[in-house]
């Protein structure tokens, strides 16, 4: 989920036109960018595609982000709130599914909006 959120932060800062955008990510390979790529279409959270040559070396290129990754990216830009978050999946040993967590950012968000407090 990191590297997903790292990918979604990129494409923000990346500027807006015409054409594919190439992910770079220091320290993750070409591969795994692209896999997560694939992952974050699939989960409409971009609008990418698949530029590969040949059936032996995965490639895609993120065109934008969508409006559900814009609003992924707002619930987990607050980096205390990603961390709690991610925090929570760690001490009950459960993996991280994508709808509960977007949720638990979105609530822990209004937490800290309305002044309820800070996240658990």
């Amino acid at each position: 989920m990191d590297l997903c959120r790292d990918i979604l932060l990129s494409l923000e800062d990346a500027p807006f036109g015409p054409g594919a955008v190439k992910v770079e990510i220091n320290g993750k390979t070409e591969e795994e960018i692209s896999y997560h790529l694939m992952l974050l279409d699939q989960a409409g959270l971009v609008d990418a595609k698949d530029v590969s040559k040949s059936t032996q070396n995965m490639k895609w290129r993120a065109n934008f982000l969508t409006w559900n990754g814009h609003e992924f990216l707002e619930a987990s830009r607050n980096q205390g709130i990603w961390d709690q978050t991610k925090k929570v999946f760690a001490d009950k040993s459960v993996g991280i599914s994508f709808e509960i967590l977007k949720t638990l950012l979105i609530e822990y968000g209004k937490k800290l909006v309305l002044g309820n407090g800070t996240c658990p």
